[in-house]
Protein backbone atom coordinates (compact mmCIF):
# COMPACT_ATOMS: atom_id res chain seq x y z
CA UNK A 1 0.00 0.00 0.00
CA UNK A 2 1.65 3.03 -1.46
CA UNK A 3 0.27 6.53 0.09
CA UNK A 4 -0.59 9.89 -2.91
CA UNK A 5 2.63 11.59 -2.83
CA UNK A 6 0.05 14.81 -1.30
CA UNK A 7 -1.37 12.64 1.78
CA UNK A 8 1.93 10.54 2.61
CA UNK A 9 2.44 11.67 5.90
CA UNK A 10 -1.16 12.99 6.96
CA UNK A 11 -2.64 12.05 10.16
CA UNK A 12 -6.16 12.43 10.15
CA UNK A 13 -8.68 12.13 12.61
CA UNK A 14 -12.73 11.18 12.07
CA UNK A 15 -15.03 11.10 14.96
CA UNK A 16 -18.58 10.73 15.37
CA UNK A 17 -21.50 8.66 16.86
CA UNK A 18 -22.06 5.32 15.72
CA UNK A 19 -24.40 4.94 12.25
CA UNK A 20 -23.01 8.07 10.30
CA UNK A 21 -21.05 6.06 8.07
CA UNK A 22 -17.95 6.70 10.33
CA UNK A 23 -15.68 3.26 9.70
CA UNK A 24 -16.99 2.56 5.94
CA UNK A 25 -15.70 6.38 5.50
CA UNK A 26 -12.26 5.96 6.99
CA UNK A 27 -11.33 2.69 5.26
CA UNK A 28 -12.31 3.80 2.09
CA UNK A 29 -10.74 6.98 2.28
CA UNK A 30 -7.64 5.08 3.82
CA UNK A 31 -7.60 2.89 0.89
CA UNK A 32 -8.22 5.64 -1.76
CA UNK A 33 -5.14 7.53 -0.68
CA UNK A 34 -2.85 4.96 0.26
CA UNK A 35 -2.66 5.50 4.14
CA UNK A 36 -3.11 2.99 6.75
CA UNK A 37 -6.08 2.84 9.18
CA UNK A 38 -7.11 2.45 12.58
CA UNK A 39 -10.34 1.40 13.80
CA UNK A 40 -9.90 2.41 17.66
CA UNK A 41 -13.46 1.50 18.58
CA UNK A 42 -12.28 -1.89 18.03
CA UNK A 43 -10.06 -2.24 20.44
CA UNK A 44 -12.27 -1.17 23.24
CA UNK A 45 -14.53 -3.78 21.80
CA UNK A 46 -11.67 -6.54 21.58
CA UNK A 47 -10.66 -5.72 25.24
CA UNK A 48 -13.80 -5.77 26.53
CA UNK A 49 -14.55 -9.41 24.74
CA UNK A 50 -11.62 -10.35 26.66
CA UNK A 51 -12.65 -9.24 29.81
CA UNK A 52 -15.99 -11.07 29.24
CA UNK A 53 -13.73 -13.96 28.32
CA UNK A 54 -11.65 -13.76 31.49
CA UNK A 55 -14.30 -13.70 34.19
CA UNK A 56 -14.11 -9.77 34.98
CA UNK A 57 -16.78 -8.16 36.23
CA UNK A 58 -17.85 -5.67 33.67
CA UNK A 59 -20.24 -3.69 36.00
CA UNK A 60 -17.25 -3.59 38.44
CA UNK A 61 -15.19 -0.29 37.50
CA UNK A 62 -12.17 -1.24 40.02
CA UNK A 63 -12.22 -4.90 38.36
CA UNK A 64 -11.98 -3.35 34.92
CA UNK A 65 -9.37 -0.99 36.20
CA UNK A 66 -6.98 -3.96 37.56
CA UNK A 67 -7.69 -6.06 34.43
CA UNK A 68 -6.69 -2.88 31.98
CA UNK A 69 -3.44 -3.78 31.47
CA UNK A 70 -3.38 -7.88 31.27
CA UNK A 71 -4.35 -8.49 27.67
CA UNK A 72 -2.11 -7.41 24.55
CA UNK A 73 -4.58 -5.86 21.88
CA UNK A 74 -3.18 -5.63 18.50
CA UNK A 75 -4.53 -3.87 15.39
CA UNK A 76 -3.60 -4.39 11.78
CA UNK A 77 -4.10 -0.90 9.98
CA UNK A 78 -4.95 -2.19 6.42
CA UNK A 79 -8.13 -0.62 4.91
CA UNK A 80 -8.76 -3.59 2.70
CA UNK A 81 -8.22 -6.19 5.54
CA UNK A 82 -8.36 -4.42 8.85
CA UNK A 83 -7.67 -7.06 12.00
CA UNK A 84 -7.91 -7.27 15.84
CA UNK A 85 -6.60 -9.41 18.08
CA UNK A 86 -6.59 -9.92 21.55
CA UNK A 87 -3.84 -12.09 23.56
CA UNK A 88 -2.95 -13.41 19.70
CA UNK A 89 -6.56 -14.89 19.79
CA UNK A 90 -7.93 -13.27 16.31
CA UNK A 91 -11.42 -10.98 17.74
CA UNK A 92 -12.63 -9.71 14.51
CA UNK A 93 -15.98 -11.74 14.64
CA UNK A 94 -16.79 -11.98 18.61
CA UNK A 95 -15.98 -8.40 19.51
CA UNK A 96 -19.40 -7.59 17.19
CA UNK A 97 -21.63 -9.92 19.40
CA UNK A 98 -24.43 -8.36 20.94
CA UNK A 99 -22.83 -9.28 24.58
CA UNK A 100 -19.70 -6.93 23.80
CA UNK A 101 -21.61 -4.56 22.37
CA UNK A 102 -23.85 -4.09 25.72
CA UNK A 103 -20.55 -4.02 27.48
CA UNK A 104 -17.81 -1.45 25.56
CA UNK A 105 -19.83 1.14 27.09
CA UNK A 106 -18.75 1.02 30.61
CA UNK A 107 -15.63 -0.71 30.03
CA UNK A 108 -14.50 2.02 28.01
CA UNK A 109 -15.40 4.39 30.52
CA UNK A 110 -13.10 3.56 32.74
CA UNK A 111 -9.77 6.11 33.09
CA UNK A 112 -7.11 2.93 33.19
CA UNK A 113 -8.93 1.38 30.17
CA UNK A 114 -9.06 4.54 27.72
CA UNK A 115 -5.36 5.43 29.06
CA UNK A 116 -4.35 2.02 28.17
CA UNK A 117 -5.96 2.33 24.82
CA UNK A 118 -5.03 5.75 23.88
CA UNK A 119 -1.44 4.95 24.64
CA UNK A 120 -1.35 2.21 22.20
CA UNK A 121 -3.57 4.39 19.49
CA UNK A 122 -0.57 7.38 19.89
CA UNK A 123 2.15 4.83 19.03
CA UNK A 124 0.15 3.43 16.13
CA UNK A 125 0.10 6.65 14.56
CA UNK A 126 3.38 8.15 15.37
CA UNK A 127 4.74 4.48 13.51
CA UNK A 128 2.54 5.39 10.38
CA UNK A 129 3.74 7.16 7.89
CA UNK A 130 0.63 8.75 7.21
CA UNK A 131 -2.74 7.16 8.54
CA UNK A 132 -6.91 7.54 9.00
CA UNK A 133 -7.82 7.14 12.74
CA UNK A 134 -11.84 6.80 13.44
CA UNK A 135 -13.36 7.33 16.83
CA UNK A 136 -14.95 9.11 19.46
CA UNK A 137 -11.87 11.71 20.93
CA UNK A 138 -9.72 11.30 18.35
CA UNK A 139 -9.41 14.88 17.70
CA UNK A 140 -9.85 16.06 21.37
CA UNK A 141 -8.04 13.61 23.08
CA UNK A 142 -6.01 11.06 21.38
CA UNK A 143 -4.34 13.35 18.73
CA UNK A 144 -5.10 17.19 19.35
CA UNK A 145 -2.74 17.78 16.61
CA UNK A 146 -3.94 15.98 13.84
CA UNK A 147 -3.61 17.06 10.26
CA UNK A 148 -7.58 17.37 9.55
CA UNK A 149 -10.48 16.81 12.17
CA UNK A 150 -13.57 15.49 10.78
CA UNK A 151 -16.81 15.00 12.62
CA UNK A 152 -19.49 12.86 10.75
CA UNK A 153 -22.81 13.27 11.94
CA UNK A 154 -26.14 12.17 10.81
CA UNK A 155 -30.01 12.10 11.86
CA UNK A 156 -30.96 10.11 13.87
CA UNK A 157 -33.72 7.91 11.61
CA UNK A 158 -30.61 7.28 9.30
CA UNK A 159 -27.94 6.28 11.87
CA UNK A 160 -30.88 3.65 13.18
CA UNK A 161 -31.44 2.21 9.45
CA UNK A 162 -27.82 1.99 8.82
CA UNK A 163 -27.14 0.16 12.06
CA UNK A 164 -29.93 -2.40 11.57
CA UNK A 165 -27.88 -2.82 8.18
CA UNK A 166 -24.28 -3.54 9.92
CA UNK A 167 -26.28 -5.88 12.27
CA UNK A 168 -28.08 -7.60 9.70
CA UNK A 169 -24.61 -7.72 7.58
CA UNK A 170 -22.77 -8.75 10.94
CA UNK A 171 -25.38 -12.11 11.74
CA UNK A 172 -27.43 -12.87 9.12
CA UNK A 173 -30.50 -12.39 10.82
CA UNK A 174 -33.28 -9.66 9.39
CA UNK A 175 -33.34 -6.42 12.12
CA UNK A 176 -36.41 -4.43 11.41
CA UNK A 177 -37.31 -2.73 15.09
CA UNK A 178 -35.96 1.03 14.01
CA UNK A 179 -37.32 2.32 17.30
CA UNK A 180 -35.57 0.10 19.53
CA UNK A 181 -32.20 0.47 17.18
CA UNK A 182 -32.25 3.91 17.43
CA UNK A 183 -33.14 4.28 21.14
CA UNK A 184 -30.38 2.22 21.51
CA UNK A 185 -28.09 4.15 19.80
CA UNK A 186 -29.34 7.21 21.79
CA UNK A 187 -28.27 5.29 24.88
CA UNK A 188 -24.71 4.89 23.97
CA UNK A 189 -24.54 8.77 22.77
CA UNK A 190 -25.47 9.73 26.13
CA UNK A 191 -23.09 7.49 28.10
CA UNK A 192 -20.40 8.31 25.79
CA UNK A 193 -21.12 12.22 25.56
CA UNK A 194 -21.35 12.26 29.58
CA UNK A 195 -18.65 9.96 30.92
CA UNK A 196 -15.63 11.86 32.74
CA UNK A 197 -12.84 10.46 30.53
CA UNK A 198 -12.64 11.90 26.65
CA UNK A 199 -16.14 11.90 26.13
CA UNK A 200 -17.63 12.47 22.53
CA UNK A 201 -17.78 15.42 21.35
CA UNK A 202 -16.63 17.59 18.11
CA UNK A 203 -13.21 19.40 18.16
CA UNK A 204 -13.23 22.86 18.14
CA UNK A 205 -11.35 23.10 14.73
CA UNK A 206 -13.22 19.88 13.17
CA UNK A 207 -14.88 19.73 10.13
CA UNK A 208 -18.36 18.79 10.88
CA UNK A 209 -19.96 16.86 7.71
CA UNK A 210 -23.84 15.86 7.80
CA UNK A 211 -23.83 12.69 6.36
CA UNK A 212 -27.99 11.98 6.13
CA UNK A 213 -28.78 12.90 3.13
CA UNK A 214 -25.41 11.53 1.18
CA UNK A 215 -24.56 8.29 -0.19
CA UNK A 216 -20.91 6.36 0.77
CA UNK A 217 -19.31 7.58 -2.21
CA UNK A 218 -20.26 11.44 -1.33
CA UNK A 219 -18.72 11.45 1.80
CA UNK A 220 -15.76 9.90 0.62
CA UNK A 221 -15.39 12.42 -1.84
CA UNK A 222 -15.75 15.14 0.47
CA UNK A 223 -13.63 13.57 3.02
CA UNK A 224 -10.85 12.90 0.57
CA UNK A 225 -10.83 16.36 -0.93
CA UNK A 226 -10.24 17.59 2.69
CA UNK A 227 -7.24 15.36 3.41
CA UNK A 228 -5.85 16.25 0.08
CA UNK A 229 -6.38 20.08 1.06
CA UNK A 230 -5.01 19.41 4.79
CA UNK A 231 -1.68 17.40 3.29
CA UNK A 232 -0.96 20.24 0.22
CA UNK A 233 -1.16 22.91 3.69
CA UNK A 234 0.94 21.27 5.59
CA UNK A 235 3.56 20.41 2.79
CA UNK A 236 3.29 24.12 1.71
CA UNK A 237 4.02 25.16 5.44
CA UNK A 238 7.06 22.40 5.57
CA UNK A 239 8.36 24.38 2.41
CA UNK A 240 7.80 27.56 3.71
CA UNK A 241 9.93 26.70 7.22
CA UNK A 242 12.69 25.54 5.31
CA UNK A 243 13.24 28.77 3.02
CA UNK A 244 13.36 30.34 5.98
CA UNK A 245 15.61 28.24 7.42
CA UNK A 246 17.91 28.65 4.38
CA UNK A 247 17.54 32.09 4.58
CA UNK A 248 18.48 32.55 8.08
CA UNK A 249 21.72 30.58 7.19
Amino acid sequence: MSATPAASSVIVAIDGPSGTGKSSTSKAVAAQLGLSYLDTGAQYRAITWWMLNNGVDVADPDAIAAAAGKPSIVSGTDPLAPAISADGVDASGPIRTPEVTAAVSAVSAVPQVRERITDLQRTIAAEARGIVVEGRDIGTTVLPDADLKVFLTASPEARAARRNGELKATDGKPVSDLAATQQALAARDKADSSRKTSPLKKADDAVEVDTTELTLEQVVECVVTLVEKAAADKAGTAENAADMEKAAR
